[in-house]
């Protein structure tokens, strides 16, 4: 047992033969359709990419200050880098796999302009316009800033110094927004 739960990949392919099954076995009255894996790899990337941003915001950087100093290269020269792998990518499937379920199912341009057929269209385009604020803040705020804080880039000191409070502020921006998103798009999907 101890084997099957320490290789992550392995569980992983075993919960995604789970996945299938549970579709095929427990249809109720949704068809299997591409949209509807598509629908859960937007969840599953969304809940992946929020959880790592919740991890970072009310883990991660509330506790390095208390780290001693010689322990801090265990969390940025091994945990961190791979923390913000997972971070990125797990933003950037989640956009790609929304705009694929907006899309397929008609409403992307409607809702991105906010003038949806339906009110749950505008909800669920303010929610978008917030995913897409954030993932912009993952890569091109956050993302650069943080490979010079962790040493991935050469960064002088003051150039990690000068980082350090962008990667903050974009952070936080993610947590704030992330609040009202995830409203906007569970409320757009009730009912």
């Amino acid at each position: 047992m101890g084997k099957f739960f320490g290789n992550l990949h392995l569980v992983l392919v075993v919960g995604l033969a789970l996945t299938v099954a549970v579709m095929l076995n427990f249809k109720a009255d949704v068809p299997i359709t591409t949209l509807t894996i598509f629908i859960w790899m937007h969840v599953f990337f969304g809940i992946l990419w929020i959880g790592l941003l919740y991890y970072l915001n009310f883990v991660q950087v509330p506790t390095m200050p208390k780290v001693p100093a010689e322990l801090k290269k265990g969390v940025t020269g091994y945990i961190a880098p791979k923390v913000f792998f997972f971070f990125r990518y797990a933003a950037l499937l989640t956009v790609l796999t929304g705009l694929t379920v907006a899309y397929s199912k008609g409403y992307v341009h409607r809702s991105l302009a906010l003038q949806g057929a339906t009110p749950a269209e505008n909800l669920i385009g303010l929610g978008m316009w917030m995913a897409l604020i954030m993932a912009f803040n993952v890569w091109f705020l956050i993302w650069p800033a943080q490979k010079k804080i962790l040493g991935l880039v050469e960064a002088s000191d003051e150039a990690k110094a000068k980082a350090a409070p962008i990667a903050l502020a974009a952070s936080r921006t993610n947590l704030l927004l992330s609040l009202p998103m995830l409203y906007c798009m569970a409320s757009a999907n009730i009912g």
